[in-house]
């Protein structure tokens, strides 16, 4: 339920009743609130660094991208979500002095030195307009300890204050006084965020980076520790735990500093269960696997793509020197965004991008594009009540076994392929992790709804050497050949059933439960009654009832269940 759902209600309604500004606001957040964690899938969305170089460019002033800040909101607009988080770095100086030509300046400074992030929190606006919450990050670009006391000011929901909260029925403050509306976290539905500020304090304290974050350790793991049960967790931050381009890092200077508070932050994001630690700072889209120093725990890492003039590549020698990051995916020189759909216990994320406009490869825009066209480069995700599994280039898949509600998932069969494009910028080879997750069986079905993320194709998208403007496609979400077997209540299913449409069922793109070897790319429909065998070709499928299995050969993850169609 967004503010115009909310308005359009019947009993509602302004002809309903009369209330004041106030008093309707609340009445508004309270049922943004109570819907996102009705049960509904919702959704809410990431963006990352806003900084702009061409301070005569009208279309994007007070070093702000304005113009692909526009793009965006749309695009969350679009999307419905709850609320916008941004991960840092709102602008490229925290001042400028705004050319006398700029007549039309919304804040009217032609030729005047103003502020910057006024400018930031004007370019919300149209996200407000459409009920949505904007939840910002101070970066490296607005670290000062003026910026400080300018945030919480200009947006006032970083304390829980205002109207614009998107659906946060809960701010929490962090336990250092100066970091009020710096470091905070929200909860939205079943969902908390934990928002990291590094920089200088409102107090003036918190000057180094290289150790800001570690009086915070305490208040970070008691802070997720504290959330209710079913709530999924994620902890954003401006920098990253170990960068691509960057050496500085969450942590200090560089990836392998203050190792005993690395240590205990990973063991926290690990015991508390945090779905992923979310960066900006490196201008790229990088997903990694993070292990501490003494490799005790791990997180997955989300370094955010850039919405800014500039595209980093990474440093030709890796920030990890000690062997404690694994990659998952990777895509350099594109604008991106992220939707996060809460399905309950369940999340996926969905990656988009866009050409920044130009031939594909490193440039510093001094124009925004004339135009942009977002891809779904990936979608990955996980569940509360499932497993994760990382899988590395030529290993089995057969480690994937999960059980829920009397359901048993086994991966019987399939291989994560090998190929030359399976690695980074750095030839670091990539891995796989394919994840669970569950939904109570439905009426019709004779087990609960297995849902499956990671066996597609790692996104690698860094070679300069291509050209054309790139993305130019969604990803094809073909995965490796494999072997996908689930259990089924046999009291549930008539014998007469066992040959005649019952079978492991997948759900196709308008939500209908389908055959899921109809969903394969290629391969020859073909039913067996009895076990699987080695050799069965893709599309093969077929029914055991003497282990009361299906099991399917396949070429697409998604979401599962054992039923007649």
């Amino acid at each position: 339920m967004d503010r115009r759902d909310f308005l359009k209600s019947g009993s509602l309604g302004f002809g309903g009743l009369m209330l004041s500004g106030t008093t309707l606001s609340a009445l508004i957040q309270d049922a943004i609130a109570a819907d996102a964690g009705s049960g509904a899938p919702w959704k809410f969305g990431i963006m990352a660094d806003t900084q702009w170089s061409n301070k005569t460019d009208p279309n994007n002033p007070a070093t702000c991208a304005i113009n692909i800040i526009q793009t965006l909101n749309q695009q969350f607009i679009d999307h419905d979500v709850k609320f916008v988080v941004q991960v840092g770095d709102l602008v490229d100086s925290e001042s400028w002095t705004c050319p006398s030509s700029f007549t039309s300046d919304p804040f009217g400074n032609a030729g005047k030195t103003a502020r910057t992030l006024p400018y930031r929190a004007w370019a919300a606006q149209s996200l407000y307009d459409a009920g949505i919450g904007f939840f910002p990050l101070r970066g490296n670009h607005e670290a000062s300890k003026t910026a400080a006391g300018e945030i919480p000011v200009l947006f006032p929901q970083t304390t829980g204050g205002g109207s614009n909260l998107g659906g946060a029925s809960n701010v929490i403050a962090s336990d250092k006084a100066g970091l009020l509306g710096l470091s905070y976290a929200i909860d939205v539905g079943n969902v908390r965020l934990v928002l990291l500020d590094q920089f200088v304090r409102r107090d003036g304290t918190g000057s180094s980076v290289n150790d800001a974050i570690v009086d915070q350790l305490s208040w970070i793991d008691s802070t997720l520790a504290s959330r209710p049960a079913d709530a999924h967790a994620f902890v954003l931050s401006h920098k990253n735990l170990i960068g691509q381009n960057h050496a500085d890092c969450l942590f200090g200077s560089n990836a392998t500093g203050n190792s005993t508070a690395r240590n205990s932050f990973i063991a926290s994001m690990q015991a508390n269960k945090v779905g992923f630690c979310l960066g900006g700072h490196d201008h790229m889209h990088h997903r990694s696997i993070i292990s501490s120093p003494d490799s005790s725990a791990k997180v997955e890492q989300i370094i955010c793509a850039s919405n800014s003039y500039k595209f980093y590549i990474p440093k030709s020698t890796p920030n990890d020197t000690t062997g404690k990051e694994k990659v998952i995916a990777q895509e350099l020189f594109t604008i991106g965004y992220y939707i996060f759909t809460v399905d309950g216990p369940c999340l996926t994320v969905d990656y988009y991008s866009s050409s920044h406009g130009g031939d594909f490869g490193d440039l510093d825009l001094s124009l925004p594009p004339t135009s942009y066209t977002f891809y779904r480069r990936e979608r990955f995700g996980y569940s509360l009540n499932g497993k994760s599994f990382t899988v590395a280039n030529n290993e089995s898949y057969s480690s994937v076994q999960d059980a829920f509600q009397g359901t048993t998932v086994r991966i019987l069969d399939g291989i994560n392929v090998d190929t030359a494009s399976d690695s980074d910028y750095n030839g670091r080879e990539e891995v796989k992790t394919v994840k669970t997750g569950w939904r109570a069986m439905p009426a019709g079905a004779a087990s609960a709804v297995l849902k499956l993320w990671g066996l597609d194709n790692n996104l690698d998208l860094w070679n300069a050497n291509l050209s054309g403007q790139l993305p130019n496609s969604d990803a094809d979400y073909v995965t490796d050949t494999y072997v996908l077997s689930l259990s089924y209540d046999a009291t549930l299913v008539r014998p007469t059933q066992l040959g005649t449409g019952f079978c492991l069922a997948a759900r196709d793109a308008k939500g209908n439960w389908v055959n899921a070897v109809d969903l394969n790319e290629g391969g020859s429909k073909k039913f067996v009654l009895g076990r699987w065998k080695s050799g069965y070709a893709l599309g093969t499928y077929g029914v055991d009832p003497s282990t009361r299995t299906v099991w399917a050969v396949l070429n697409r993850d998604g979401e599962f269940v054992a039923r007649s169609i």
